[in-house]
């Protein structure tokens, strides 16, 4: 089992998961965070943290697809294991539908 980041970060980017993990396999685009599969120890640790609720395990109903983002998105972005203000439209897109298609964006963000 791993971790993934699912659509609901998308446009919120809270960090408060980055913090807690004791490997270090946060990447960070634009505007969402993704884990590196490979890299998860499967502790749970940064699945509580997230106010989104866009941390998920990978064993639940069309997680697959998730990993397979996530992993992507792994392999392009920048580390992140410093917490940084969430975007400044969090509060307003925190909890809304369809994010991926509106909002997404491949561009990698700073890590750090």
């Amino acid at each position: 089992m791993t971790y993934i980041v699912n659509d609901a970060c998308i446009a919120c980017k809270f960090t408060d998961c980055v913090e807690v993990c004791p490997v270090d396999c946060f990447y960070e685009g634009e505007n969402m965070l993704v884990i590196h599969p490979d890299e998860c120890i499967d502790c749970g640790v940064c699945e509580p943290e997230c106010p989104a609720d866009a941390i998920r395990p990978d064993t639940e109903p069309d997680a697959e697809k998730w990993v397979e983002f996530n992993r992507k998105y792994s392999e392009l972005w920048p580390v992140i294991i410093t917490k940084k203000d969430p975007l400044p439209e969090a509060e307003e897109r925190d909890g809304e539908t369809g994010k991926l298609e509106k909002y997404f964006s491949e561009a990698p963000g700073e890590g750090g």
